[in-house]
């Protein structure tokens, strides 16, 4: 196939590359490098097959030739990143889903949008299925990135029953791995990156609050597995196994082998209490479910951390 994957300089989106690469299947990477690392992509750079695209794809993007799948992955994706640059969060999710919605549409496409676990929001249902609509605010700072994947969907949606374009939509829980940036701001990469350093691990509001951490591997085969189902409504993928801050913390002291001392913040706001993903239709549809477990996916993460910290 030859597939276009938006936010592929990215850390989710560089892994989808590879894999694609990998896969025998032509790749066309496109990145504005907001967020994204092109070291996250220089093992790429010569194979046969690979192309980068530097550009926004809220802008006009042409791309001449067929294409068989768009996978739409551009969006600063962590708290960090969206609080400081939330028009272009909102941007993304909203103009560049449009555009790549209509380029899926020309070139006759089967398109993948990347959502989140964030249009749960503070969930009131738990563990969260695909059919809760969610408990999000729409006014406060970290809607720019809730509800610019949920209009996304909408959109998504709206192009399958209008114009007939094929369409995935895959909700994303906490993901972590190698290619993480040790400063963007979500919590593995923050830990990780104080415990190399020697430093006390920041841990907001008591610790109690809790997620689920789905190693990257395990993401990328639930996403190539959907991009090849025939299921047309969102999915969710991700680690049902459920930890606190505190448990967290806990598991990278057993890596690191030692005790690792905390210090506690005040817990940001609209920051969600609980996240864990049902999932039973990944289950049930895609014969998927996570293989890596925390221990052993933060051993393999903590190698790539003490690279580049």
């Amino acid at each position: 196939m030859r597939i276009l994957i938006t936010g592929g300089a990215g850390f989710i989106g560089s892994h989808l590359c590879e894999r694609f690469l990998d896969d025998g299947h032509e790749v066309i990477c496109v990145d504005n490098l907001l967020t994204g690392n092109i070291s996250n992509l220089d093992r790429f750079f010569g194979r046969p097959g690979f192309v980068f695209i530097k550009v926004d794809c809220t802008e006009f993007l042409h791309i001449p030739g067929d294409l068989d799948a768009i996978l739409h992955f551009a969006s600063p994706a962590s708290p960090f990143d969206y609080l400081k640059y939330p028009i272009e969060t909102l941007k993304v999710g909203s103009l560049g889903t449009h555009k790549m919605l209509g380029l899926a549409k020309e070139k006759g496409a089967r398109f993948l949008l990347a959502s989140t676990s964030e249009v749960y929001g503070d969930p009131l249902v738990h563990p969260q299925p695909e059919s809760y609509w969610g408990n999000v605010s729409t006014t406060g700072p970290r809607a720019v990135y809730d509800e610019a994947k949920r209009f996304a969907e909408a959109m998504t949606m709206a192009y399958r029953r209008h114009h007939g374009v094929d369409t995935r939509i895959v909700r994303i829980f906490n993901t972590y791995g190698p290619g993480m940036r040790s400063g963007d701001g979500r919590v593995i990469p923050a830990f990780l990156t104080q415990a190399i350093r020697g430093e006390r691990l920041t841990v907001f509001g008591d610790g109690s609050q809790t997620r689920s951490f789905c190693f990257v591997s395990d993401l990328v085969e639930g996403v190539v597995r959907l991009l090849n189902s025939n299921e047309p409504m969102p999915v969710n993928i991700g680690n049902p196994t459920e930890f606190t801050m505190l448990e967290l913390v806990d598991v990278l002291g057993g890596v690191f082998g030692r005790r690792l001392e905390v210090v506690f913040e005040p817990l940001p706001q609209d920051d969600p209490r609980q996240r864990r993903p049902d999932i039973t239709r990944a289950r049930s549809i895609l014969g998927w479910e996570p293989v890596v477990g925390l221990e052993e996916g933060i051993r393999i993460t903590a190698d790539f951390f003490r690279g580049i910290c």
